[in-house]
Order: structure tokens, then sequence, then C-alpha cells
């Protein structure tokens, strides 16, 4: 925020609003904006989202939102010079109290725009942070010069501060909410679960280890093989382990899993699916839900979506990843979702498997529910969004 003095102190009550996105796809970004929209009318504030329209304006605008077009998605620098002076005169004419940039190049837009304006800069930093081009460091460092930033998760967070100085007290980490709606065992039905087990080949009787997520080297599904073969050797062979994700463009590890899988003699109880379309299913099919990821991954959203239907995690101590599992030491283990293993290391995943596949059924549930708890919690909408309005009246009380 600038120097210029605000003429009275504001509230969220009676404030306004911006958020900018590059659409109101029905994407990860545009869902946080329209969930915040909400909550920011229901808290008696102004909400108006830019962007470009899509699936959700009907949504944003049946419970009060506003849409203001504006070509938020772009690097042209001349739109970029254009979309400020929109927001300039929008903060004037329209009293804006704080503007939230959902994207880099939204980002760039309104930190021009906010210079010597009364009005309050919130960035939203993405999921993971690359090793760019010039262009896009220069970007990056428009999100990093928010009034208030927002980190999906500490990974991001401690990445920010490293690479672009952004002192800690400025940052907010609050992760991206999932669709707990969908994600819920209300929503699935035993009949598509049924289907799709029986699609899978795998009998009534059998558990089911869910490995989600494309099939490549970075995502370790060769150390789920050789973990498999572990544990069939110490004599369970009721367990089908379902590969679920797409193979293009990996077809010589694809090939080099299922030879290993030969070698091993567990080819009959692996599974290799292709990008599921139903994973809300496939999620309630499986017994276990495993991320073995050798590199941190773009998120962590499938263990997320996995315990808001009730399933036992196992993951790779990576990234974002250890964020979205409680289990020791971060939590006492009574209160455990799901296991954490060093990357690579087959023993320590066999063991975590072996100790999900050992719960008997009253820990089990006891253990799903916690899970679900846990997802309800920290990643829904709702939950979400309330945070993301506390650093909105955080920024307005500062001011008062």
């Amino acid at each position: 925020m600038s120097s210029v003095a605000r003429n009275k102190p504001r509230s969220l009550a009676g404030a306004t609003i911006l958020q900018l996105v590059p659409a109101l796809r029905d994407d990860p970004l545009g869902r946080a904006a329209v969930d915040i929209a909400l909550t920011l009318l229901q808290s008696g504030a102004r909400a108006i989202v830019a962007g470009d329209d899509g699936p959700l304006l009907g949504e944003l605008r049946a419970f009060g939102g506003e849409w203001l077009p504006m070509p938020n998605d772009t690097i042209n620098p001349l739109r970029i010079r254009g979309n400020a002076r929109l927001l300039a005169k929008l903060i004037a004419a329209d009293r804006i109290d704080i503007i939230h940039a959902h994207s880099a190049a939204s980002a760039r837009s309104a930190l021009a725009a906010t210079q010597r304006m009364p009005v309050f800069l919130v960035t939203s930093f993405p999921d993971r942070l690359r090793a760019g081009s010039w262009p896009g460091n220069l970007f990056g460092r428009s999100l990093a010069r928010g009034d208030r930033v927002i980190a999906p998760s500490s990974y991001v967070s401690h990445a920010m501060i490293a690479r672009h100085k952004i002192p800690p007290e400025r940052i907010s980490v609050i992760p991206r909410a999932i669709d707990t709606a969908m994600f819920s065992p209300a929503a699935v039905s035993a009949d598509r679960v049924a289907a799709l087990r029986r699609a899978w080949g795998v009998l009534p009787q059998m558990r089911v280890v869910l490995i989600p997520g494309e099939i490549a080297p970075w995502n370790g599904q060769m150390t789920m093989i050789d973990a498999a073969r572990l544990l069939v050797g110490d004599g369970d062979r009721n367990v089908i382990f379902v590969f679920a994700g797409d193979e293009r463009g990996q077809a010589r590890y694809a090939r080099a899993l299922r030879r290993r899988a030969r070698v091993h003699g567990i080819d009959t109880l692996c599974r290799f699916t292709g990008s599921c379309l139903d994973m809300p299913v496939a999620l309630v099919a499986a017994d276990v839900v495993v991320v073995t990821a050798l590199q941190p991954p773009q998120s962590g959203r499938s263990l997320i979506e996995a315990q808001a239907l009730g399933r036992p995690v196992v993951a790779t101590a990576v990234g974002v990843l250890p964020e979205n599992v409680l289990c020791p030491p971060r939590m006492r283990d009574e209160l455990r979702t799901g296991w954490l293993v060093r990357p690579g290391d087959v023993g320590q995943l066999a063991r975590a498997l072996g100790a999900v596949l050992a719960l008997d059924a009253t820990a089990y549930e006891a253990l799903g529910a916690r899970a679900r708890q846990f997802a309800d919690f920290a990643f829904s909408p709702q939950s979400v969004a309330e945070a993301i309005r506390g650093v909105y009246t955080s920024l307005l009380a500062r001011d008062a």
C-alpha cells in the first residue's frame, strides 16, 4: 500500500475487494475466487472478480458477486499497462480497498496500479516455484511485492523467502482448497465402486493399494513395485496394486515397471489402468493410497482428496507432502492419518504399507474418520476462504 492516507478507517463490512484471476474457469484459481467472493458477501463486503468469463460466472452472479471483463492471462506489456490504467480508475471510482492478484500476470498490473494509491495488494503464489526465464522471474518478483503474500504451503513459503527475500511476517500460509463435496463418501455410491473394482479385476475380498499419478521416473513407481515384492514375500498375496496414471511419453519407464513386476513374480497383482476419469470412486475403491514421489510434486492434492474420503495415505517426505499428512513427529501416533517414508526407501515403504494393511476394522475406521476431519478442517473451500478473509481483515485493521 502506498503512503497516501485514507479518509477514514475501514472494516471488512462495507469494504470493496477486487480479485484478479485469468478467467472464471472451474479450475483452482477460478473456484478460489468464487469461494472467497461468497464469504466476503456474507461478511458485508462488496466482492468484484475481474478476468475473462467462464463457467463460474453464473454462480458468482447468482449470489451477488460482480464481474469485470479483463484480459489478465497475458504477458503482453501493452495489455498489462492497459489493465493497470483500468485498475487505477477502478480504485478511484469504486473505492477499492484491497486487490487480490491470484496470478503473476495480474500481480504485475496490480502492482503498477496500486502505487501511490490508498489500496492494499494481496498476492497468491503458485503451488510450485520453478527456475524460469528472465520474464518469469520478473513476474515472480511482482507476486513477492504484495502487502500480504499468500503461500499455498510452508514448503513454497520457505522457497519464496530464499528466492525473493520476502519478510516472513508478510507471508500467510493458506493451502489450496479441494472440492470436499465431490470428494465426500456420501457422493460416491457403492455400485460405482463395485463396478470400478470389477473393471480393475479385483475380487471382493482383495485389498487395493492405489498409486495415483503420472507414470514417470520422478514419481517413484519403481519403489512401489519393489516394496510390493517385499509385502508379497511376507505372504500377503491378497493385495492388488493399481497404478492409475497416464503413461504417454513414458513408454520405456512403463515397460520397465511391468518387467520388474514380472521378475518379482507379482505381475498378476499389478494393474496399470491409465488415467482415471473418476478419482473419487477410485479413491473409495482403494484401501490405502500411496504417493511415491522422488521429487517435489506440483501439489499434494491426491493425498488430501484420499483423506477427505476416509482413506489412509502413505507418502514420501518430499516437497509439500509432509504438510498433507498427520503423523509423528508432527502429531501423536494416535492422531495419525497416514505414514511418511523416505523417498526411494523400499523397506520403509513396505513396512508402512504393512502397518496400514494390518489395522483391524475399528482402528481403520477411526483413522479414516480422523483423515476426513483433517481434510475438512484445513482444506475445505469454506475453511480456505475464511482464512483468506482473515488476511483481508488484518490488513484493514492495520489501516484503521
